[in-house]
């Protein structure tokens, strides 16, 4: 699993890639974290998520919920099919917000 982040002024860009899953969530929980504690806007680019388990979608709604408490907006973006399979089996597809684009969610935290 790969986790890189970019810094766009008021927003952080987090590209996940390989599988999300019980060894590597808690790196992706700690980065997203971060970057929602100091950053008015989150885009988790999922393009590249190959596999994602039930850690990996906890770490997900853990940095989601930690936004929605301080307003900061977090979206998921270019999310992979592998990955919106699982989203959709919880129905956390109607929970996140989710564009096709990482420009779509820039723009949300303005």
């Amino acid at each position: 699993m790969n986790c890189e982040i970019q810094d766009r002024g008021h927003a952080a860009v987090v590209t996940l890639s390989g599988d999300v899953d019980l060894e590597s969530s808690p790196k992706v929980r700690s980065a997203l974290l971060d970057c929602v504690s100091v950053k008015s806007a989150v885009v988790v680019d999922m393009a590249g998520v190959s596999y994602i388990d039930s850690s990996g979608v906890a770490s997900l709604v853990e940095a989601f919920q930690a936004a929605r408490k301080t307003d900061t907006s977090f979206v998921l973006a270019r999310v992979s099919e592998a990955a919106m399979r699982v989203l959709e089996l919880a129905r956390l597809d109607r929970v996140f917000q989710i564009v096709t684009e990482v420009s779509d969610g820039l723009g949300h935290g303005d």
